[in-house]
C-alpha cells in the first residue's frame, strides 16, 4: 500500500493514494489554511469509519442479511497536550433493512471491532479507547 501526500501552500495537502484517488487536507485559517479539506486527524477517523463500515456491510450481506444502509457516526476525544492523540472513539452504527436479525448485525460490530478492522484494532493496540455500538433502524 502507497499514498504521497504533496504540499499545496498554506495548510493545504493532496493526498493520493496507490490506487490513484486523491483527498485534499487543509488547516483551518488560524493555522494557515482555507479550510479547504478535512483535516488530516478528521481524515484519520474518515478511514476508520470506512473500514468497520466496510467489514459490518460485508458480514451482513455475507450472512443473507437484506440490507438497505449502513450508517456509521464517530465521536473522538483527544488528549489536551501535545500530541493530541485520540484517546477515546466511539463508533455507533446505524443499521437499516428488511427482517434485519439483531444477533446477525450485533456479531458483525464485534466482528469488525475485535478482528477484521486493521484501522481500529491498529488504534486499540496503539492505546486509544474504542467503543462500538449499533441499533437497527
Amino acid at each position: 500500500m502507497q499514498a504521497e501526500i504533496s504540499w499545496r501552500g498554506g495548510a493545504s495537502f493532496l493526498a493520493e493514494s496507490g490506487s490513484g484517488h486523491q483527498v485534499i487536507m487543509d488547516g483551518p485559517p488560524d493555522h494557515g489554511g482555507k479550510n479547504q479539506g478535512p483535516r488530516p486527524m478528521e481524515t484519520l477517523l474518515l478511514g476508520l469509519g470506512g473500514c468497520s463500515s466496510f467489514d459490518v456491510v460485508d458480514i451482513l450481506k455475507k450472512g443473507r442479511q437484506d440490507i438497505s444502509e449502513c450508517r456509521c457516526s464517530i465521536t473522538a476525544e483527544r488528549a489536551d497536550e501535545v500530541p493530541a492523540v485520540f484517546t477515546r472513539i466511539n463508533m455507533h452504527f446505524v443499521v437499516s433493512g428488511n427482517n434485519l436479525k439483531e444477533a446477525l448485525v450485533k456479531r458483525a460490530v464485534a466482528l469488525s471491532a475485535e478482528k477484521y478492522c486493521s484501522a481500529s484494532i491498529m488504534l486499540e493496540r496503539g492505546g486509544v479507547e474504542i467503543s462500538h455500538s449499533y441499533e437497527i433502524a
